[in-house]
């Protein structure tokens, strides 16, 4: 019985017919000793050059010849393409791509060589493979022009159909809201993250339409949140007090205050923030009162950063008109919100973020000043009378420094000096009209 031939090796001389001539531009040079059956078998461009139909055919070391230029940086992977066509590729032997930088370059040559059976399986590999970011990016750059084979590698990529978008943005929204245990604030966190993400207008536009299902479901979900924190405050209202500051109830308190400012700038994003707004207005008594009744231990310190946040935002879109609110409710605000910033802004300021006992603070000076000028927006909203309340309680403060009403104290005194002849004047056109007419 006959022995089967020994399977070729690339680079046996011996036994090779043909030589593959690799060069670049820059003068590298090397000869790979090859057999025509597998270059002609396995590669359609080896297949053209080695025909009879090909017009010039050369001659090396007593040999055809094909001569492949490549860039110096590809010539690795030209090397790698050429021993992989002496390579049973069959699904066994995923460690001969090294790699998915290797495999991609392996697929560049094996499409410029018309490897289909190497196209295909560095395909499947990629397909399957994880991507680091830059992979992902060369990848993008890459893979688009490589032909329907190498198609499936982006599959990943693709555009989403909107439904499974909207189904993953519900289902991403209530467990964001959901107040789940502390266990899985980093998983809450994410979700909120992108979330915001999805809904966020940079370089691309929004990931979701925000269309009136998307907003009904917004608000049902943080109304049930504002639900629990008010279920909250009233738990903390009645029952005793040292128990309503322990350890535990108060972070769970500063969790739902965070969560809360995470949803008012979603609420805002979708421009439905009325319901939250109001929500907020007949809650500020019971929050003024659950953190004003602690002491001003380090906890409950960050505590008040973490509401003056949330108010901030809040009187934010009352102040500027955002949200349209009646002058009995703007003045409340005001009246409710004004001296607990003022207490407690010095408080959190002499907070040192070093110190043993003091929290990290994040509020910084730009919140502190644009909570300045909502509550001088919001006082000269006010009726006149009520303007001259205010102020006249700011001037007679010790905390006369923040807010700094001088703006307010400013317009007052020219609108009231004027007052009496405007309102003669308007008074007077007015009959002039009449009479006219």
């Amino acid at each position: 019985m006959m022995e089967s031939p020994e399977p070729s090796r690339i680079g046996d001389r011996s036994t090779s017919d043909v030589v593959v001539r690799l060069r670049t531009h820059e003068g590298r040079d090397d000869w790979f000793y090859c057999h025509s059956l597998i270059l002609i078998e396995k590669s359609k461009y080896f297949a053209d050059r080695l025909s009879e139909d090909w017009p010039t055919c050369q001659i090396l070391d007593s040999r055809n010849c094909v001569e492949v230029y490549c860039e110096e940086s590809d010539f690795d992977h030209h090397v790698n393409f050429l021993r992989l066509l002496y390579v049973v590729i069959d699904g066994s032997l995923e460690d001969i791509w090294h790699g998915v930088k290797n495999a991609l370059g392996i697929l560049r040559v094996a499409v410029e060589l018309e490897c289909a059976q190497i196209v295909s399986a560095c395909a499947n590999y990629l397909e399957a493979m994880p991507w680091e970011e830059a992979e992902e990016d060369e990848i993008l750059k890459i893979i688009p022009g490589m032909g329907s084979k190498a198609q499936p590698i982006l599959a990943r990529v693709q555009p989403v159909n909107p439904t499974a978008v909207l189904r993953i943005f519900l289902s991403a929204i209530k467990f964001a809201t959901s107040s789940p245990p502390s266990a899985m604030n980093d998983l809450k966190t994410s979700a909120q993250e992108q979330l915001e993400y999805m809904l966020t207008e940079d370089d691309d536009a929004p990931l979701l339409t925000a269309d009136q299902e998307v907003k009904f479901e917004v608000k049902e979900c943080v109304k049930r949140l504002f639900t629990r924190f008010t279920n909250m405050l009233e738990a903390l209202l009645c029952g005793p007090v040292e128990s309503a500051y322990e350890k535990g109830k108060m972070q769970s308190f500063q969790s739902y205050l965070s969560d809360l400012s995470w949803a008012f700038q979603i609420l805002n994003k979708l421009e439905i923030m009325k319901e939250f707004v109001n929500s907020w207005v007949g809650a500020s008594d019971k929050i003024v009162l659950v953190v004003e009744q602690a002491s001003s231990v380090a906890e409950i310190i960050e505590t008040k950063s973490k509401v003056i946040e949330v108010a901030a935002k809040v009187l934010e879109a009352i102040g500027y008109g955002n949200v349209i609110l009646p002058t009995a409710k703007r003045l409340h605000m005001v009246k409710v919100w004004l001296p607990f910033v003022r207490i407690t802004k010095p408080l959190i300021d002499s907070a040192t973020t070093n110190s043993k006992d003091a929290p990290e603070l994040k509020i910084d000076g730009e919140l502190w000043q644009s909570l300045e000028s909502t509550f001088v927006s919001m006082v000269l909203t006010l009726p006149s009378e009520d303007q001259a309340e205010i102020l006249t309680e700011w001037l007679g403060n010790e905390n006369i420094h923040y807010p700094d009403f001088t703006e307010a104290f400013e317009v007052w005194c020219y609108r009231s000096k004027v007052a009496k002849r405007r309102l003669a004047d308007m008074l007077g056109n007015h009959g002039m009209a009449n009479s006219i007419l």
